[in-house]
């Protein structure tokens, strides 16, 4: 199992950003997928963005032009950029590792956007 363990949450006003970071106890090579997931009260946990080995990364629609996920290879760290920020952004967001077809997860970081 890959540990992971988040940074960066915190409160920010709407039209504000935030700077999410997952770091990976492996090689994030050796991961098939690593992506963002958020979860608000009372709403399941939802997909945010995801990157792939090679690079390829996906968008919920929600986020689509606000947040930006990148690599940072040489502290095998996933990164969540989010710009534009929204009351509706407010959730705990976790860090997720698909390898071999099992996941992994971070325990949480809580973003909240004040309106």
């Amino acid at each position: 199992q890959v540990q992971l363990v988040e940074s960066g949450g915190g409160l920010v006003q709407a039209g504000g950003s935030l700077r999410l970071s997952c770091a990976a106890s492996i090689n994030i090579f050796s991961i098939d997928a690593m992506g963002w997931y958020r979860q608000a009260p009372g709403k399941a946990r939802e997909l945010v963005a995801s990157i792939a080995t090679r690079g390829g990364t996906n968008y919920a629609d929600s986020v689509k032009g606000r947040f930006t996920i990148s690599r940072d290879i040489g502290k095998n760290t996933v990164i969540l950029r989010m710009n534009s920020l929204k009351p509706e952004d407010t959730a705990v967001y976790y860090c997720n590792a698909n390898r071999l077809g099992m996941d992994s997860w971070g325990k949480g970081t809580l973003v909240t956007v004040s309106s």
